[in-house]
């Protein structure tokens, strides 16, 4: 048996992650992957970015650090292979570029700045294509801290996606356009209008909430949960979420926000379930850096 040793490095507007990921081969057989380690770093670029345009120097001095330990922690697991992608945040920052360069001068750590597009893609990449089914419709929805990325899936294939420019830290800013949950709707409308659909939740939020909710491992919340959680949660201040919930202070004050957005989807669409497989960005990553493997025999 061969292990392949690979890491994920996923910068958010919320936080980043690295994710190391051992794949076991053995000749005849699929490709095992096992998560040996995901490390995350509360680094909030969006609070910078959607208030003044671009990432704070002090933002910046913590990318670097945090891109160096997670280079560090690379050199330890021996990995091989790995790639690092950032999203909104960086994307629309004025000094997005800039700070890539300074990342790559202090770590060796070469960042790629993707778009949503590619960003939808690398997501349905995951394990997701062995969970849906061919028979029904779903739509995969991944709320981030910057935007929000809707999938429409059907026949087991990528049949429609958008990303919208509303996400959890843009909300709790007060930077999301009033006409962008417009915009949601009407694409919702056009692309499903009354066919029956399943949801599919992505983002560590949705996890979260997943994971204290008591239903077992595999099946998907109600709507009706996730309105009623939404409820509850409004009632709350961030610190009674933390004590409750267990939440981290950074996903204590943007929950609400993403259970906001899922709602708001859950109830254009009128789906009745909502599925969470518990995949993110990282994992797509992991499968990609594999697949270039392989190309490259």
């Amino acid at each position: 048996m061969k292990i392949r040793k690979l890491a994920a490095i996923d910068i958010g507007s919320n936080a980043m992650r690295l994710l190391i990921n051992y794949v076991y081969e053995e000749e005849g057989k699929a490709p095992i992957f096992n998560k040996t380690s995901i490390v995350r770093m509360p680094i909030r670029l969006g609070q910078d970015v959607f208030i003044d345009g671009e990432i704070s120097e002090k933002n910046t001095e913590r990318i670097c650090d945090a891109m160096l330990s997670y280079a560090l922690m690379m050199k330890v697991y021996d990995i091989e292979v790995y790639k690092a992608y950032a999203t909104s945040a960086t994307r629309e920052a004025k000094n997005g570029k800039d700070v890539v360069k300074k990342v790559l001068k202090k770590s060796g750590i070469n960042i790629e700045i993707i778009d949503g597009k590619t960003e939808a893609e690398l997501l349905f990449n995951t394990e997701l294509g062995d969970f849906i089914k061919d028979e029904k419709t779903y739509l995969y929805v991944d709320v981030g801290g910057g935007s929000t990325e809707l999938t429409l899936l059907k026949e087991g294939k990528v049949y429609s996606s958008k990303s919208f420019e509303v996400g959890t830290v843009r909300l709790l800013e007060g930077k999301v356009d009033p006409t962008t949950f417009v915009e949601m709707k009407h694409w919702i409308d056009e692309n499903i209008g009354k066919e029956p659909i399943e949801l599919i939740g992505s983002g560590g939020n949705i996890n979260h909430i997943y994971k204290y909710s008591g239903v077992k491992l595999g099946l998907p919340l109600s709507s009706l949960y996730v309105k009623r959680q939404y409820q509850i949660l409004q009632t709350m201040t961030a610190e009674e979420r933390m004590q409750n919930y267990n939440m981290k202070p950074d996903r204590a004050d943007v929950v609400v926000y993403a259970l906001e957005i899922y709602n708001n989807v859950l109830k254009w669409s009128h789906a009745k379930k909502i599925h969470v497989p518990k995949i993110g960005l990282s994992d797509g990553i992991i499968r990609k850096v594999y697949q270039d493997l392989e190309v490259r025999g």
